[in-house]
């Protein structure tokens, strides 16, 4: 049985990421500093199970860590833990450095210490491994795919954070011999994910009958990934991957924001009609274009699949009605989170 330590693992993907790998058995040991992302009502089902340790703290605090590193001993670091909503790093990119760099950097320095002081069978499985975003390589053109060789070229302060940290991942790779391995993957959706972002925001207001916000004229596109694909690409890279590589994840599902909003109101338009007979699509309203708005993003995730025989499970159309059914059944979940109430009761109000 692997123990894992999972940072920001009650946040969007590192919960689902930690609920996957409880149920086939593992043991994590989960720190999150719960910022207004991270979400316990999302680990509920693991209240009573003694395989999931949760540790409210920061992955700066290099104490913390390495008394958690000391005491459980785990097989790898797997880091989630990021600043990661792109609007919110254009109004204050001051605490996406705090976090993606800063953070990153005292959690680096920590699992080396603590991987130096290991006997060698278990030096040598040990791993780190660092979870990132396609968002680094910056903006395509009409044609190809972002690979793992696709220069750095980040265009908001939330991606140049994760590119600075993808640095220093590496650097400790080659620098010090930490045993690293890196995870780049484009957009995912699915369960628990924060309703700031477009798929949840937009089935939230769709289901309110509230306008549908869409940054421009739509026509940006992203590589869509169903978040149980993700983390089980995450686990077959951990498992199988070459130290010191990265592999790009990808769902193979390139959309316009447009398209995507539109699939959204036509399937709720089945399930849950709007009154007097109109149509979700009614509700679209195009808003101002945010600041530095990258045009389109795409994932070569060819490595990933060649080497480690992974694919994902989903479309983009069952997993995108597969979403949309678990936020119509979960809406208590939803209404905690824009009330503010998933926060009052750890906060002792």
């Amino acid at each position: 049985m692997k123990t894992l330590l999972v940072t920001g693992g009650a946040g969007f993907i590192g919960a689902n990421f930690v609920l996957q790998a409880i149920a086939d058995g593992g043991r994590v040991v989960n720190l999150d500093k719960l910022t207004y992302a991270g979400n316990l009502d999302t680990l509920a089902p693991l209240s009573d199970n003694d395989r999931h340790i949760f540790v409210q703290g920061d992955i700066g605090d290099r104490d913390l860590v390495h008394r958690l590193l000391v005491e459980h001993r785990p097989d790898a670091v797997v880091n989630f833990a990021a600043e990661s909503h792109v609007d919110r790093s254009i109004d204050g990119p001051a605490a996406f450095v705090h976090t993606n760099v800063v953070g990153t950097l005292g959690l680096l320095e920590a699992s080396r210490d603590y991987w130096r002081s290991q006997e060698d069978m278990a030096r040598e499985q040990f791993r780190f491994l660092h979870v990132s975003t396609d968002e680094v390589y910056g903006s395509l053109g009409a044609d190809g795919k972002f690979s793992e060789t696709t220069p750095y070229a980040p265009n908001s302060p939330y991606s140049a954070s994760k590119a600075a940290s993808d640095h220093l991942v590496r650097a400790f790779h080659h620098t010090y011999g930490l045993p690293t391995l890196t995870t780049n993957c484009s957009n995912n959706y699915g369960p628990f994910q924060f309703p700031e972002k477009l798929i949840p925001l937009i089935i939230q207001k769709a289901m309110s009958g509230q306008p549908l916000p869409v940054y421009g004229d739509g026509m940006n596109i992203r590589d869509w990934l169903f978040v149980g694909d993700h983390c089980s690409a995450i686990r077959r890279v951990l498992d199988g991957g070459r130290v010191g590589e990265t592999y790009n994840v990808g769902g193979n599902a390139e959309r316009t924001n447009i398209t995507v909003v539109k699939t959204i109101c036509a399937l709720l338009d089945a399930k849950r009609p709007l009154s007097e007979g109109r149509k979700h699509e009614s509700l679209i309203t195009h808003v101002k274009d945010r600041p530095g708005h990258d045009r389109r993003y795409a994932i070569d995730s060819s490595k990933l699949q060649g080497e480690l025989s992974w694919k994902p499970s989903h479309t983009f159309e069952s997993g995108i009605e597969a979403t949309v059914d678990w936020y119509l059944a979960n809406q208590a979940w939803t209404q905690r989170v824009l009330d503010g109430s998933y926060r009052m009761e750890r906060l002792g109000v």
